[in-house]
This record gives structure tokens, C-alpha cells and sequence, in this order.
């Protein structure tokens, strides 16, 4: 199933991207970005290393000190399973939100011809597209078992299976895609308390994550992470690069704005 939902996102991505050809956006653009993603640990410093060993240090650490207490908390008390907050959370952060979000802001775009629409559309598309990608081999590599097998916090079968999910618990999927999500609308509107206010369904995913016993803290924490970063790197992109795409003067900011 979430094979082919990226699978649908990734043809929406093309084909919408085609029709954005004179305001950049274009396929050929994606795979420029693509390939310069694919590069990014050949350019990084030791500021960047530094940011991904804290970031590997905090999960461990989450793993060996939080994880199973935080579980024994929440599973004492289960009478908010089915909350609006929990089952708001799960669904800004399920497979199917990037292509929502992204099939919204494509629409509204190709209706209006407004380009800051289809900015926001073909990052959500990309960022998605892009960390599904880099949450599938961890998954895999790593195989960690979801809690709800009882198995622990210390169960891992590397490699074992592609189609089992019980063995796929960390990075969390639902976090990487709600901080996508948050992420790409935050950097695109103007509203400094709307920027911080954006992020809330996205902390509310996590929360769900861990109260409905699908993954532990230190996934989410993992899915988080890499949902921001890989949304910050795709945005930042298009940034740089705003005077060529709307023909300003490369000293003229890109200020995008979302009516809210």
C-alpha cells in the first residue's frame, strides 16, 4: 500500500511538474536537485556530522533511558485512543497526506497560475519523495521491532523482511511525513506565529505515534529529524534560487506568502 501511494506521488510529481515548465518546477529541475541530493554527504562539514551524530546519540539515548518507561506510562491509560487530538495527529502524519496536500496546492495552482502554490506542492511532492526513500533503507537495515510485539526495546532482525512492517519501527513514517508537512508550510508563510502554530499537528503525530503503541519515543524522535531536514534542504533549494525562477534581481528576497 505505501509502495504505491509514493509510487503515485512520485507519476503526480512528473506529470504536474510538466505543466509548471515556465516558471521552473519542471522534471528536469527535480532530477538536477534529485542528483545534488544524492550527493549532499560528499559536501558535508563537520558541522553536519556533528548534527547527525547528536542526533543518532539522542536516539540511543532515548532507547536506553525513555522508551520503555514513556511505553508503561501511556499504556496505563487508554482512554484517549481514539481522541480527536490522537487521530488528528495520525492522519496529518499517514502515507496518503503528501499526496493531499500536494494534489491541493497543484490544483490551486494550475487554476490561479499562482506560483507560490506550485512552489509548495512540488516540495511537498519532492521532500516526501525523498525521505521515503532514505526512511525505507533504515527501516530495513535497521529492523527494529514495533512495541507491540513485546519483544523489547533492544529486538532488531536486520534485513529480514521487505513487506513485514512489525519489523519496521524506527525511523517513524507518520513523524518523517508530519514534519514534511509542517515543515514546507512553515518556511512558506509569512506569519511568525503561524510558522510555530504549523508544527503542533505534526508534535501531535509523534504523540499519537507512541500513545497508540506503534512506535517508541526514540522513532519518532528518528522520523522527526529526518522529516525536517530533508523539507529544510528541499526548501532551501528553491530559495537560493528565486531570482531565476521569477526573474528578480538576485538581491530581491523570495517572500512567499499563504492566506491564512
Amino acid at each position: 500500500m505505501k509502495n504505491k501511494v509514493y509510487l503515485s506521488l512520485f507519476l503526480i510529481t512528473i506529470s504536474g511538474s510538466s505543466l509548471f515548465g515556465q516558471l521552473k518546477y519542471t522534471f528536469s529541475q527535480f532530477g538536477d536537485e534529485t542528483w545534488s541530493f544524492i550527493k549532499q554527504p560528499t559536501k558535508w562539514d563537520g558541522g553536519d556530522w556533528l548534527k547527525l551524530g547528536l542526533m543518532g546519540a539522542v536516539s540511543f539515548l532515548a532507547i536506553e533511558t525513555i522508551d520503555q518507561p514513556v511505553r508503561d506510562a501511556v499504556l496505563r491509560d487508554q482512554k484517549y485512543y481514539k481522541s480527536v487530538p490522537m487521530e488528528f495527529g495520525r492522519m496529518w502524519g499517514e502515507i496518503y497526506s503528501p499526496v493531499v496536500f500536494f494534489g491541493g496546492f497543484a490544483a490551486y495552482s494550475l487554476i490561479t497560475n499562482d506560483i507560490e502554490s506550485r512552489k509548495i506542492a512540488f516540495e511537498v511532492g519532492q521532500a516526501s519523495l525523498y525521505a521515503a526513500g532514505i526512511s525505507f533503507v533504515f527501516k530495513l537495515a535497521i529492523g527494529r521491532s514495533r512495541p507491540y510485539l513485546e519483544k523489547g526495546t533492544h529486538s532488531f532482525s536486520p534485513f529480514e523482511s521487505i513487506l513485514n512492517q512489525d519489523n519496521k519501527s524506527i525511523p517513524s513514517g507518520h513523524s518523517t511525513v508530519a514534519f514534511i508537512i509542517s515543515t514546507v508550510l512553515s518556511r512558506n508563510i509569512k506569519s511568525p506565529i503561524w510558522k510555530v502554530l504549523i508544527y503542533i499537528p505534526a508534535v501531535l503525530t509523534m504523540i499519537s505515534r507512541v500513545y497508540q503503541d506503534q512506535h517508541w519515543v526514540s522513532d519518532t524522535f528518528a522520523g522527526a529529524a529526518l522529516g525536517y531536514f530533508v523539507a529544510t534542504w528541499v526548501v532551501d533549494q528553491h530559495e537560493k534560487k528565486s531570482s531565476s525562477i521569477l526573474g528578480m534581481s538576485p538581491m530581491y528576497p523570495l517572500s512567499i506568502r499563504i492566506a491564512l
